[in-house]
C-alpha cells in the first residue's frame, strides 16, 4: 500500500510537470503564430503610402483571409481530434514562416511577372499576389489553436480548465502585444530614408490623397518616406522568429498523457473498426446537434466583429483619427492587448471560483462591460489628453478578451475532451466570419463615408461596435440556464 502511494505521489509530480510544460510551450508557440498573423496590419500604412492601396481593398483581403481562416480552424478543429498535436502545431508553424518569407518578395514577384516597377498593372498584380499568400497563409494558421484546444482539454480536469486555460490564452495578447510592439518599432526605424527624394515624397502624397501645402499632413508623408520599403521587415523578422519557434514546438510537446506514461484523465474509449462510426455518432451528438455550441458560435461572431476591429485597424485608426505616430500607435495597440491578458485571467478566475465553472455567464457581464467602454471612448472630449484615451480604450480590451477566452473554454467543455477541437473549430468558424463586417465592412464604411463626412467614418465604427457589443449580451442571456460541462451526458 505505502509503496503504491509513493508510486501515485510520483505519477502526479510528474503529470504536473508535463502539463505545466505543455501549457507553457503551447503559449509561446501560439504567441509566435500571432507574429505570422497580425504583422500584416502594420505594413498597411508603408502600403498605402508606397503604392496607394485603397482601404476598401485591403479590407477585401482583410475579409477573404479572415474567411478562410475561419474555415481553416473549422477543417483543422476535425483533424486536431484525430492526429498527434505535437506534428500537427510544430509543421503547422514552420509552414506559416515560409509564407511571410514569400510575401516580403511580393514587389519582386510583381516586377517579375509583369515587368514593370509602377503603374495600375503592377500594384494591381503585387495586391492579387499578397491576397493569394495571405489566404495560404491563413489557411495553414488554422493549425494553431485547434491542437492546443485538444491537448489541454487531455492535460487539465474539466474543474480547473476555465483558470488554466485562461492563463494560456493570455498568449493571444501576449502574442498580438509583442508584434504590435516589434512591427511598430519595424515600421519606424527601418527602411530607406528617401525623404530627401522630392519623386518619391511626391508619389506618398498622392498616394495618401495630401495636399503639399499642408505643412501639417506633410509630416506623415516625410515620415513614410523616411522608412521606405520597411513594410518587407514587418514579414522577413517575424516569419525568422516564427521558424525558430516550430523547431521548439517540436521538442517540447508531446501529445496525451498516455503517450508518456501517464494515465488519462478520461476514460479510453473503444479502438478498432467501430471506432470511427462510434466517436462520429458522439461528435454529432456533443457537438452538430448541441444548441449551446451554436450559441457560443454566434456570440463568438459579435466578439470577434469588436476584437478584430481594433486588432487590424488600430494602426490606421489611431493615426487618421488621433494623428499618433505609427511607432505610438504599435504601443497603444500592445496596452490594449496587456489590459487584455488581465481581463482573461480575471474573467477565468472568477467562473471557476464564484460562477462554477459556467463560462457563459462570466462572458454576458464582460460584453456589458465592452458596451460601456467603447461608448465613453466614442463620446471623449477632443481634449482628452493620450493616457486617458489609451486607458479607456484599454479597459474595453480588459473586458473584451474574457469572452475570447471564455467562448473557447465553454465550448470544450460541453463537448468533452473528445470533441473540444471539432467544437472549437465550428465556433471559430463563426469567429472569423466576422471578417466580412471588421474586414471588408470596416474599410468600405471608412472609405465611403470620409468622401461624404471627412473625418467622421471612425465615430460611425464605433458605434457599429457597439450594437454588436449589446447584441451579444442578448445571446449569451439565451444560455444562462446552461450546465457548466457535457461530461456528465
Amino acid at each position: 500500500m505505502k509503496e503504491e502511494t509513493v508510486l501515485t505521489n510520483e505519477k502526479s509530480k510528474t503529470f504536473k510537470y508535463w502539463q505545466t510544460r505543455t501549457i507553457v510551450v503551447t503559449m509561446i508557440g501560439y504567441a509566435i503564430f500571432y507574429f505570422v498573423r497580425k504583422n500584416f496590419s502594420f505594413a498597411i500604412p508603408g502600403l498605402t503610402a508606397e503604392y496607394g492601396i485603397t482601404k476598401t481593398s485591403f479590407g477585401i483581403i482583410m475579409t477573404l483571409v479572415t474567411i478562410v481562416y475561419g474555415l481553416s480552424r473549422f477543417l483543422n478543429g476535425l483533424i486536431a481530434d484525430r492526429m498527434n498535436a505535437r506534428y500537427h502545431m510544430s509543421i503547422g508553424l514552420f509552414l506559416c514562416a515560409v509564407a511571410n518569407f514569400a510575401f516580403g518578395w511580393g514587389t519582386d514577384l510583381s516586377a517579375l511577372i509583369t515587368g514593370e516597377t509602377g503603374g495600375p498593372m503592377f500594384t494591381n498584380t503585387m495586391v492579387l499576389i499578397f491576397g493569394i499568400v495571405l489566404i495560404v497563409n491563413n489557411l495553414i494558421q488554422g493549425s494553431g489553436f485547434p491542437p492546443v484546444a485538444r491537448l489541454l482539454t487531455h492535460w487539465i480536469p474539466q474543474n480547473e480548465l476555465a483558470t488554466k486555460m485562461s492563463i494560456w490564452n493570455t498568449s493571444h495578447s501576449i502574442g498580438a502585444a509583442l508584434v504590435a510592439i516589434l512591427a511598430g518599432y519595424i515600421m519606424g526605424s527601418l527602411g530607406t530614408n528617401m525623404s530627401d527624394n522630392p519623386e518619391v515624397v511626391a508619389t506618398i502624397a498622392a498616394n495618401l490623397k495630401v495636399d503639399p501645402a499642408n505643412t501639417e499632413k506633410m509630416k506623415s508623408v516625410i515620415e513614410s518616406a523616411s522608412h521606405y520599403g520597411a513594410w518587407k521587415w514587418c514579414f522577413w523578422i517575424p516569419a525568422a522568429i516564427a521558424l525558430v519557434g516550430s523547431i521548439g514546438l517540436f521538442i517540447g510537446l508531446r501529445d496525451t498523457p498516455s503517450s508518456v506514461g501517464l494515465p488519462e484523465l478520461h476514460k479510453i474509449h473503444k479502438k478498432g473498426k467501430d471506432s470511427s462510426a462510434e466517436f462520429k455518432a458522439f461528435v454529432r451528438k456533443a457537438v452538430y446537434r448541441n444548441k449551446w455550441i451554436w450559441i457560443l458560435g454566434i456570440a463568438n461572431f459579435f466578439v470577434y466583429v469588436v476584437r478584430f476591429a481594433v486588432l487590424d485597424w488600430g494602426p490606421t485608426f489611431l493615426k487618421e483619427a488621433h494623428g499618433m505616430t505609427l511607432a505610438n500607435a504599435g504601443w497603444t495597440v500592445a496596452v490594449f492587448e496587456i489590459f487584455g491578458i488581465a481581463g482573461m485571467l480575471v474573467a477565468g478566475w472568477v467562473t471557476d471560483k464564484y460562477l462554477e465553472g459556467k463560462a457563459h455567464r462570466t462572458s454576458l457581464y464582460c460584453m456589458i462591460g465592452v458596451a460601456i467602454f467603447m461608448t465613453i471612448f466614442l463620446y471623449l472630449p477632443n481634449n482628452t489628453p493620450s493616457w486617458g484615451m489609451i486607458l479607456v480604450l484599454a479597459m474595453a480590451g480588459f473586458f473584451i478578451y474574457g469572452p475570447q477566452a471564455l467562448i473557447g473554454i465553454a465550448a470544450a467543455n460541453q463537448a468533452t475532451n473528445r470533441a473540444a477541437a471539432t467544437a472549437n473549430g465550428l465556433t471559430g468558424l463563426f469567429g472569423y466570419a466576422s471578417g466580412l463586417v471588421s474586414g471588408v465592412g470596416v474599410g468600405y464604411m471608412v472609405d465611403t463615408i470620409n468622401k461624404v463626412n471627412p473625418g467622421k467614418a471612425w465615430d460611425y465604427v464605433f458605434m457599429m461596435m457597439i450594437g454588436m457589443a449589446v447584441l451579444c449580451v442578448f445571446i449569451f442571456a439565451l444560455m444562462w440556464k446552461a450546465k457548466a460541462h457535457g461530461y456528465e451526458s
